[in-house]
């Protein structure tokens, strides 16, 4: 295989599950008994490896089936390289279907980046696909399928990269990998949101709730919206997993009093937003994304899907319960730290559902206007407002037609049903910690806390580019400007090799969206100085916001990019980025 593969749009769609088509009915799906997964992963290393893909049964709690399990456990093992080595890693399908692995977040030859149709072909049953690259980084990442929605069913794991230097700043090392499980099978997810896309959701407002106003209902029945929409699918459908366990089953980490822990957290599942916290302890944020930041002291972070922290802590002797709550508040990953042998600390009660508001919608600060002005500097916007007593409630009733105005959209933006929201007045909302956190009474990490550990080369962009995220909620179409993917598979966003482009992600939508790019490392535009932009793989774009970062494209090849929510990319909000050098004449225009 070369740097020179190729594909065409039928073929990247038939290999990414993407399009219906025949296929063989798996084993599994015929009544053959499966083996059952092991609950957790081991550990495998060194310059090779072998990895096993197969058919297996999986328990937690009371749910029970099918599950893609990666060398007899779900998650798959720990891969744990070292920075400066070189690595072959042998992975064999022993599934009815085609599949891959994607090492999320490595820099490596994009021919071993493991996107079916993009990178390579993919993995045929019973054959063996061989990975062989140097490992030029440290930190803390993970791997999973980029076939189909098999990510769904179990097919990831976390990779560990050690530091050529050793670390002096921890004295144990834990990985803490959230997931989700279901026995409802991923394409039929995928059906029912299509059908509706509040199927899954049970924490939708009611007539009877008194937490909203008459005027506030109102709005939100012109749009056609629900203000507790935060998540597409909860803990009615899933149960979520701490390292491949569920909250029955006392997963614990052992300490001893006055060593510091360092957390390895990587979010691995398919839709589910996670606050994490430890009640009582304070946590060190190390790193993002497997990259070093200079350490920040929280008390919680909320984590999109595919990004990972490393976090600092020294616990106090006894036990101490260790939470991953999903965003929507429908359930949580539990794990305990402890330094009693047997103890597991009693997990913390459901916190609120949260609540959508105003900024969500792309209302900019209209939030703040709308609930007694927050301070917003009317004098400078060549108006004066009465007085609090005399101000007339705000008129949302045209809100409805306003959330919708395609006119506000640049002229690239494919315009059509794909689009039901355009936001109005999106504003950076880098500085917001995330759905839920806004109001707690405790420090919240916040990606403007972030900056980069060790000064990175800084160049001033060479170009700029506008990125819309994109959807129509109802009928469960996502896209990028518009498109969805297989209306661009052979319209590439192309960057000239080395060439430094600052890229703007407006989010038009009122669902926050953890975008991923492949194969490179861009730097957040978060007020950190220039030097020290922290660099990182994926970026949550809140909903009705913006997000910006500067990208060095340095990775030659062609790379996917992509929102993280599953269901998302798998409805298509994905696109291929190909980074060439330009033509002469390109470049000299």
């Amino acid at each position: 295989m070369t740097a020179s593969f190729q594909v065409g749009r039928r073929g990247f769609l038939a290999g990414s599950g993407l399009v219906a088509g025949a296929m063989a009915v798996p084993g599994w799906a015929r009544g053959q008994s499966l083996t059952h997964a092991r609950r957790g992963f081991g550990e495998v290393s060194g310059e090779r490896i072998a990895l096993s893909i197969g058919d297996h049964h999986f328990t937690t709690g009371e749910r029970s089936g099918h599950a893609v399990a990666v060398n007899g456990s779900v998650p798959g093992p720990l891969v744990r390289l070292r920075e400066g080595q070189d690595v072959t890693i042998d992975v064999t399908n022993r599934l009815s279907e085609d599949s891959s692995i994607h090492w999320h977040g490595l820099l490596l030859p994009f021919q071993y980046d493991g996107v079916p149709g993009i990178s390579f072909p993919g993995i045929r049953p019973g054959e063996t696909f061989r990975y062989s690259f140097p490992v030029r980084q440290n930190g803390t990442y993970w791997w999973h399928s980029h076939s189909g929605l098999q990510e769904q069913q179990g097919l990831y794991g976390p990779l560990v990269i050690d530091a050529a230097e050793p670390d002096s700043r921890y004295d144990r090392d834990y990985v803490v990998l959230l997931s989700e499980f279901t026995p409802m099978h991923p394409h039929e997810i995928a059906r029912m949101l299509a059908v509706g896309e509040h199927y899954f959701n049970r924490q939708m407002t009611t007539l009877s709730d008194g937490s909203m106003s008459a005027a506030d209902r109102l709005m939100w029945g012109r749009m056609r919206m629900n203000p507790r929409d935060i998540s597409d699918v909860g803990a009615a459908t899933y149960t979520y997993l701490v390292n491949g366990h569920g909250p029955a089953d006392d997963l614990a980490f052992a300490f001893a009093p006055g060593e510091r822990v360092r957390l390895r957290v990587i979010n691995g599942s398919a839709m589910t937003f996670f606050n994490v916290r430890i009640p009582g302890t304070a946590m060190t944020v190390i790193a993002a994304d497997g990259q070093e930041v200079e350490p920040v002291a929280v008390d919680e972070f909320q984590i999109g899907t595919a990004e990972t922290y490393d976090v600092i802590v020294t616990p106090q002797a006894g036990t101490h319960a260790l939470v991953a709550e999903a965003m929507d508040r429908s359930g949580m990953g539990i794990a305990t730290l402890t330094s009693q042998a047997g103890a597991i600390a009693a997990p913390p009660p459901l916190r609120e559902p949260v609540t959508l508001t105003m900024a969500d919608m792309g209302m900019g600060g209209m939030d703040e206007m709308d609930h007694g002005s927050g301070g917003v500097d009317h004098a400078a916007m060549g108006h004066t407002m009465p007085a609090a007593a005399d101000a007339p409630p705000m008129d949302h009733g045209g809100m409805d037609h306003s959330m919708r105005d395609t006119s506000l959209l640049p002229p690239d933006v494919a315009v059509g049903p794909g689009i039901d929201m355009v936001a109005p007045m999106p504003v950076d909302r880098m500085d917001f910690p995330g759905l839920g956190l806004d109001t707690v009474p405790h420090r919240v990490l916040r990606y403007t806390d972030l900056a980069a550990r060790d000064a990175n080369p800084h160049r001033m962009p060479e170009r700029q580019l506008e990125i819309h995220l994109t959807g129509n909620m109802e009928r469960y179409m996502w896209s990028f400007d518009g498109r969805r993917f297989n209306a661009v598979t052979d319209d590439p966003i192309r960057f000239g090799f080395d060439e430094r482009v600052r890229v703007k992600l407006v989010n038009d939508t009122m669902m926050a969206h953890p975008i991923h790019l492949h194969g490179h490392f861009f730097e957040l535009v978060n007020g950190a100085g220039m030097m020290n932009q922290p660099r990182k793989h994926t970026l949550v774009v809140q909903p009705g916001g913006t997000a910006t970062f500067d990208l060095t494209a340095d990775e030659p090849g062609d790379w996917a990019f992509h929102c993280h929510l599953l269901y998302h990319m798998h409805a298509g909000m994905m696109q291929t980025v190909t980074v060439r050098p330009f033509p002469a004449a390109e470049a000299g225009a």
